[in-house]
């Protein structure tokens, strides 16, 4: 078996670096593009002229319009972790994770993270009845997301931050339709005040956030 020299070793580092770099920028702007124009409109030929590459440059990181479609999602995941989850992970389980989590969604959608709002929320309305791969993808970070709301409302019944016959699967329920409402209005008309409709509207499901 041949071996790469220490010479060879640094440069193919890099280069897997500046593969790996040029990946997640087309991906990026993939994403961003997915929001505006739907993940179904996402194209070699369209991102070739977003991002400035050749086709043949971008057709060598993707073998099919799936392929994009699934690696743009997986993309998108990332974005929100940094964005959304890591931020509201950092506070303490319980009530305040769960208005951290909601803060921060409405703070991501301030902040234009994605041009068109949530990614998943304006996919997900996108592929909620074309049956594949992409749709059972886009499904199971829906199932995550609410799964973090979920545990952070268990946590916060089990502390007694909540009342003990709420019924949690209930009111994550109206959390998130909540935070989908202030996704379609926001992301419609820009008002600042919609956004604050939800936080109102927040306060009244869980109290007022802990400090």
């Amino acid at each position: 078996m041949n071996h790469p020299t220490p010479t060879e070793a640094p440069a193919q580092r890099r280069q897997r670096a500046d593969g790996r770099r040029s990946r997640d920028t087309i991906l990026d702007n993939a994403a961003r593009l997915a929001t505006v124009e739907g993940l179904d409109g996402l194209s070699i030929g369209r991102l070739a002229e977003r991002t400035g590459m050749s086709k043949s440059g971008l057709y060598a990181h993707f073998t099919s319009k799936e392929a994009l479609q699934l690696a743009t999602i997986e993309r998108a995941e990332e974005i929100f972790e940094d964005e959304v989850l890591s931020p509201a992970r950092r506070k303490a389980d319980g009530l305040r994770r769960l208005w951290a989590l909601s803060d921060e969604f409405l703070s991501h959608l301030e902040r234009e993270v994605f041009p068109g709002g949530c990614f998943f929320a304006a996919v997900g309305a996108e592929f909620d009845t074309q049956p594949g791969r992409v749709k059972e993808r886009i499904g199971v970070f829906i199932e995550a997301w609410m799964g973090e709301l979920m545990a952070a409302a268990a946590t916060a019944q089990q502390a007694g931050e909540l009342p003990a016959d709420l019924d949690p699967e209930q009111l994550i329920y109206e959390v998130d339709a909540l935070l989908l409402m202030a996704h379609a209005t926001y992301t419609m008309y820009g008002e600042p005040a919609l956004l604050e409709r939800a936080r109102v509207g927040l306060a009244r499901l869980l109290g007022p956030r802990p400090e």
